[in-house]
């Protein structure tokens, strides 16, 4: 039997953030070994709450780690008018039995980095906060890396919070600057992607009708945000993160990558949080993002089916 790869997800759960997670949680090929937690969606005391609540309802039992209260420099307006007050929905679910691990997101990105040395599946579904502290610290981090997949940017400019950023990238423009900066190669799943992969709602409506616990809690959570989209969005229901999860759990299901130049824009007063990417390589710089065009359509709606218990 092949060894289980090892998988670390930073996220800010966040409804798009919880699908991904019982995606991961459903996979047999890999080990999730911690969630690193980070504000983003909403107010860090509710990503901790949430993460913990669903790795509940999940029977999952795996460390999650508090991380950074807000961005490295600039204040940010979360998301709470999508995803509710407490990321959740707002349903009042009862807490979970168990506390929050005590070591910070960024000590523990550090250290399974050293215990997985070479294996370690970092997937970053929230701002890149906890990451960017993390490489403060240890900056020969990526050297211990084997794939880092992240949720984030708007690569032609197609913004979903400004007009020209993503929500992820656009919490924290900087602590984005550092990753980008650091890694030779990161697997990019952008908000363009994201729409040219969504899924009839009628559809997910059907498949939240198992009969499991995951299904349930989902449905829960996830009715305030599916009745936003359908106003603004029409017909289609798009997940962001489950997507990267997509990417993170099966890679031979991407159909289309582009391998380009990748930065961060940080001062302009109308393209702050920007992911500029250079797709005639005019400025030579080397190519440091794998950026997802095309995915397998049904293997993705596969895979959150089977999260869910919908078969």
């Amino acid at each position: 039997m092949t060894e289980r790869i090892p998988l670390l997800i930073d996220t800010d759960p966040g409804v798009d953030d919880a699908l991904a997670l019982l995606m991961a949680f459903d996979d047999p090929n890999h080990d999730v070994v911690a969630l690193t937690i980070a504000a983003g969606n909403v107010g860090l005391q509710y990503t901790v709450a949430n993460a913990l609540k669903l790795c509940e309802v999940a029977g999952i039992d795996i460390p999650v780690h508090a991380g950074c209260e807000g961005p490295l420099l600039h204040p940010t307006p979360d998301a709470s008018y999508v995803h509710g007050r407490d990321g959740f929905g707002d349903i009042g679910y009862a807490p979970a039995a168990r506390a929050v691990d005590q070591e910070h997101a960024a000590l523990a990105l550090i250290r399974l980095s050293h215990v997985h040395r070479g294996r370690l599946v970092l997937v970053m579904l929230g701002p890149l906060t906890n990451l960017a502290v993390a490489l403060k610290l240890d900056p020969a981090l990526p050297q211990r890396i084997a794939r880092i997949v992240v949720m984030g940017g708007a690569v032609t400019g197609q913004g979903n919070t400004t007009p020209s950023a993503e929500f992820n990238i656009g919490f924290d423009p900087e602590a984005a600057h550092l990753v980008f900066e650091a890694f030779e190669r990161i697997e990019v799943a952008d908000w363009e992607a994201v729409m040219a992969h969504g899924f009839p709602h009628k559809d997910f409506e059907r498949w939240l009708k198992a009969e499991t616990p995951q299904a349930r809690f989902y449905d829960a959570i996830s009715r305030r945000t599916r009745a936003w989209a359908t106003e603004r969005r029409g017909e289609r229901w798009h997940s962001a993160d489950a997507l990267a999860m997509a990417l993170a759990l099966r890679p031979d299901g991407a159909l289309e990558m582009a391998d380009r130049p990748l930065a961060i824009e940080l001062q302009g007063s109308l393209t702050r949080g920007a992911t500029v990417v250079d797709w005639q390589r005019r400025g030579g710089r080397p190519d440091n993002a794998r950026i997802l065009q095309r995915y397998d359509q049904a293997r993705f709606e596969g895979m959150i089916r089977a999260a869910l218990g919908a078969g």
